[in-house]
């Protein structure tokens, strides 16, 4: 999900996925856990260059004009955009936001940036390996550990990851019998 030579600074809140309509609304798909505090009216967002890991630095930011709720994401118009052919310009982008305008997280919340690197162990601290990558999966996430003889995936759900210490990057496991052993 996110490389860790991604410059931190900026966070990946949307996805545009197609324009809606006649008079410049899109369809974004929310990729936060908070888009209430993303998608409202006056927030500025930076359409990323095409990896989406940084913003354009050839395209200009845009403030959200209107937004409302719509299927399992949200219908936008930025200012300026008034009709499709300036929405249909946009299609395909991801939209950033710098990590310090965001909402402060909770005291159990992570962005799923700050995971990759940090050291895996279990209660008694000996060292399961490094978070290499997260994958957004269903019915939980996954996170791909790399460990002394390879690469485990470990359920990202409370049950497993008992602690996250962001400040300390480690998390500590309690895994089910022969989850290590896979």
């Amino acid at each position: 999900m996110t490389d860790p030579t991604t410059d931190p600074a900026w966070l990946a809140v949307g996805h545009i996925n197609k324009p809606h309509g006649i008079k410049g609304e899109m369809f974004v798909w929310p990729l936060t856990d908070h888009p209430e505090g993303t998608f409202a009216p006056g927030v500025v967002v930076h359409p990323a260059e095409p990896s989406g890991r940084a913003p354009d630095p050839d395209a200009t930011p845009l403030t959200i004009d209107t937004v409302r709720p719509y299927r399992r994401g949200f219908l936008v118009r930025f200012e300026g955009t008034t009709d499709r052919d300036g929405a249909e310009l946009l299609r395909d982008r991801y939209l950033l936001r710098r990590l310090d305008d965001l909402e402060p997280l909770g005291e159990d919340e992570v962005f799923y940036h700050q995971l990759i690197g940090m050291r895996v162990e279990l209660a008694d601290g000996s060292l399961v390996g490094t978070v290499r990558e997260v994958y957004e999966l269903r019915p939980s996430d996954m996170l791909e550990v790399r460990t002394a003889t390879g690469t485990v995936l470990i359920p990202y759900i409370r049950r497993v990851v008992t602690e996250v210490h962001r400040d300390e990057r480690r998390l500590v496991i309690d895994p089910p019998e022969g989850l290590l052993d896979l």
